[in-house]
């Protein structure tokens, strides 16, 4: 009988030499005439202990961690005569830090071989379909509102009340645009999961389709993540291949199929009316609203445009009920929201939890502090827009409002970690540069604030005029916050005044006028 072997074909884990494990366990496989079949699954999210190999036994399947080449030999002889292995992690559902978390979106992600149907099948993929297919639009959309689902790109707008305009909307033809252009730092979890679990994606999109009267869905996927793109197509292909999509899915009445378009990698096409633009063929800048693309998206057709994330949780709330998902999570922050650690962070990764786990408990406790081992002095979550905390925020629950509260954001769910040895300043310079460097140049607060902020912010780092200059990025920052077209330029001013309230000391001495409220 033949060993069954799981290595990750994910990107984070090719990285640190997933394929160069592949190939050592093969030769040394042969070499003893030992039976093995590998199956190249997605991370399960642990990335500090990539590649993670797995061999599947009678009790489960059995992890070991970070796995190099020269392990290879030796994890073979440990395996032929049960003796205890220097990387051993026990069984792979039982490690704690997977223990722990509520996995909805992500069940199956690292499990599965993402390119089989009949192995999503088995693990309980495509039961929100076949539901989906005994109810009518309205049913639909009625349990997709009542789950709480909010789009997990950033902006948090409930994807009931975005699927049921598009529904409502009369034309000839209808889209599913579905935004794979993951360009927040500190964010992975949209390509973990098209590379890890591409069928939950095509599944919540085909689900979107019948609910909305949509039969044509593209998958926007920026170009530096090609792992991400083979792995969409594969699946693409294989649900054609099994009815899954096309003409009359699983013999139904309904049509719907996908295709996956590749971007460029320009940051601002991460907005959803830039997507639209560069999806059409056209330079990615924004497009004023309204008109909304949920009325007039691509190619001028009423289209939801939702995250990733978004259509793989739709799988989960068909299938196991509205309310099952709206049972996680706190507020107005319903279900799981799957988080990524990165960093300076000691166990980086993807923990999916549900809404209401605070801030401190995610760098310290489940992120075990920094890789330094220096103390943490400041976290940006959602992306390089995101705002700076320090220490004394970190009693935040992860929930849109509470961020919102304290002038910050969640967006896509990413957080990155810095130690004490950061300059903060040069974190906010670098916050406008980006913005300058990804700034579509359509709007002004945005194409010259930006540039503007990066010459202001250098001369306060040489300490010429420092109290005018912080007043002129004070002005700058509100000019970008309210008069920019999206959210490139209008959330520019979070990560620079959350720097410049929080760690004011980095950017020279305060003004004697602030030195004599104090």
């Amino acid at each position: 009988m033949k060993m069954r072997i799981f290595v990750p074909r994910d990107a984070g884990a090719i990285a640190v030499g997933a394929d160069d494990v592949v190939a050592a366990l093969e030769q040394a496989a042969e070499k003893r005439g030992l039976p093995i079949e590998i199956v190249r699954n997605g991370s399960r999210g642990l990335y500090w202990l990539e590649p993670m190999v797995e061999v599947a036994t009678v009790r489960g399947r059995v992890a070991y961690g970070p796995v190099s080449p020269a392990d290879i030999p030796s994890l073979f002889d440990a395996m032929a005569s049960n003796d205890p292995h220097a990387l051993w992690l026990g069984l792979a559902d039982e490690i704690p830090w997977l223990k722990r978390q509520t996995r909805l979106t992500f069940a199956r992600c690292g499990i599965i071989d993402p390119r089989s149907v009949k192995d999503y099948r088995a693990h309980d993929g495509y039961k929100g379909l076949e539901r989906a297919l005994t109810l009518t639009s309205d049913e639909i959309l009625a349990d997709v509102t009542a789950s709480g689902l909010r789009g997990r790109g950033g902006a948090g707008f409930p994807t009931g009340i975005k699927w049921k305009t598009v529904a409502q909307a009369s034309a000839d033809r209808k889209y599913i645009v579905c935004n794979a252009d993951e360009g927040d730092s500190g964010t992975f979890a949209d390509r973990m999961i098209m590379e890890g679990d591409p069928f939950v994606v095509i599944e919540g999109m085909t689900i979107a389709g019948i609910a909305v009267g949509a039969t044509k869905g593209y998958i926007y996927i920026r170009s530096e993540y090609p792992h991400a793109v083979a792995a969409m197509n594969a699946a693409i292909a294989a649900a054609r291949r099994t009815g899954y999509l096309g003409e009359r899915i699983v013999g139904s009445n309904h049509t719907f199929d996908l295709e996956v378009r590749v971007g460029a990698g320009a940051y601002v096409c991460g907005e959803e009316t830039s997507l639209l633009e560069s999806l059409e063929g056209r330079r990615g800048i924004v497009r004023a609203k309204p008109p909304l693309p949920a009325h007039k998206g691509l190619f001028g057709r009423p289209t939801v445009i939702n995250n990733v994330l978004s259509f793989a949780a739709i799988p989960f709330i068909l299938a196991g009920g509205a309310k099952a998902y709206a049972d996680f999570g706190m507020g107005r922050s319903r279900g799981t929201m799957p988080i990524q650690l990165a960093g300076n962070i000691k166990h980086g990764g993807l923990f999916e939890t549900a809404f209401g786990v605070t801030l401190g408990e995610l760098i310290d406790d489940i992120g075990g502090g920094t890789a330094s081992g220096r103390p943490v002095r400041a976290v940006q979550v959602g992306g390089p827009l995101g705002a700076y905390f320090p220490r004394t925020l970190f009693d935040t629950p992860f929930d849109y409002e509470a961020f919102a509260a304290r002038d910050g954001l969640i967006g896509h769910g990413g957080i990155v970690v810095f130690d004490d040895s950061v300059d903060m300043a040069k974190q906010a310079r670098f916050a406008m540069e980006f913005c300058a460097v990804e700034s579509c140049g359509k709007c002004t607060p945005c194409r010259i604030g930006s540039t503007r902020g990066v010459e202001t912010i250098d001369k306060i780092i040489r300490g010429e005029r420092t109290s005018e200059n912080l007043a002129v990025v004070e002005d700058l920052c509100n000019t970008m916050k309210f008069g920019s077209l999206c959210a490139l330029g209008g959330f520019t001013p979070y990560p620079v005044m959350s720097a410049l309230k929080h760690f004011r000391e980095d950017f020279g001495p305060a003004p004697a006028t602030l030195q004599a409220a104090e």
